[in-house]
């Protein structure tokens, strides 16, 4: 779960994330490259190193200064549609979960099964929080680790999104329409999530607790008891 103190992104914890943090921190080496270049040619030329240059190669400096911009958007592009697709594409989902976003919980439905499981998820009174405040709920969303799973997700009143940092997820839930993402964690743990549309007064209060777990006990434990 996150703390206080993160100033980064959270440790990834499934493959879309990974890709996500990477991106990130290519597109910042790249971003300062840029910045050290133009802060290098700001200062010389503040001191007329480079005046005279620009006067007589002035065609020379604007070809290159329109042609290598065209190179490095490039070089960001490719591995930002790469992740596009990953993100958006579902390979044999075994199973889909429905998300409900409402004024103020969450909905869940499992309806892949012999019997349909449905509940709500509310965020815990503060006095019955005993981890994280405002990030605890009654009702986990409990799911198997290492199976592809399709989460669809709409609303019932307005616009909210459904948003878990760790595990790359995010996506608005619409009144009227379906949207889709696919989650696959890579480990068993708890990961915490909130409503990140801001959807009226209680929209700090829907937070999201998922708890990944392995398939075997997620059978067991979980299915085999509702």
């Amino acid at each position: 779960m996150p703390t206080w103190n993160h100033l980064s992104f959270q440790d990834s914890s499934s493959a879309t994330m990974e890709q996500l943090i990477f991106f990130h921190d290519y597109s910042m080496i790249w971003l300062m490259i840029i910045s050290s270049f133009i802060f290098y040619m700001m200062i010389f030329s503040m001191k007329n190193k480079f005046t005279n240059l620009i006067l007589n190669e002035g065609q020379n400096i604007e070809t290159i200064w329109t042609i290598l911009p065209s190179f490095i958007l490039i070089a960001i592009a490719i591995p930002s549609l790469r992740i596009l697709y990953l993100m958006e594409e579902l390979i044999n989902p075994q199973f889909t979960i429905k998300t409900i976003g409402h004024q103020w919980y969450w909905s869940y439905e499992y309806s892949d099964f012999k019997n349909m499981i449905e509940f709500d998820s509310y965020m815990l009174p503060y006095e019955d929080m005993k981890d994280i405040r405002l990030l605890e709920v009654d009702n986990r969303l409990i799911l198997p680790m290492k199976t592809q799973i399709r989460i669809l997700t709409t609303a019932t009143d307005v616009i909210h999104s459904f948003s878990i940092p760790s595990l790359g997820l995010k996506m608005d839930s619409i009144p009227g329409r379906l949207n889709q993402m696919c989650i696959k964690a890579n480990r068993p743990g708890i990961f915490a999530g909130q409503c990140s549309e801001i959807c009226g007064i209680n929209h700090s209060f829907m937070p999201i607790i998922v708890e990944m777990i392995p398939m075997k006990m997620f059978i067991n434990n979980f299915i085999k008891l509702h």
